[in-house]
């Protein structure tokens, strides 16, 4: 079942420790900046369990097209991108096809 078009945006960091308290403030100015973009729908910030410089900052969009106009903003640019752009290469927007319960 598809859910609108909806996606979810999973980007993974490695975060030294020493680095962990930067890496928080970068995360949180990352999401408040694509938080007030047209089709933002929420987000997630978590850590791994069984290693603990592994990190993520997961956002979820009304659609594609909402998360790569948001990348567009100059906000966005300024307070996003460079975190965005410290992320683990590896796709990261992925198509909702279940609600899950």
């Amino acid at each position: 079942m598809r859910l609108n078009g909806a996606v979810i945006v999973i980007t993974r960091y490695s975060v030294p420790e020493a680095d962990t308290e930067a890496f928080r403030t970068d995360a949180d100015a990352a999401v408040a900046a694509l938080s007030r973009r047209p089709g933002f729908r929420g987000h997630r910030l978590g850590r791994a369990a069984d290693d603990p410089l592994l990190w993520t900052v997961v956002t979820e969009w009304d659609g594609a097209g909402y998360y790569r106009r948001a990348l567009s903003d100059f906000d966005v640019k300024v307070n996003a991108v460079p975190l965005l752009s410290r992320a683990i290469d590896e796709p990261t927007a992925f198509e909702i096809l279940d609600g899950g319960a």
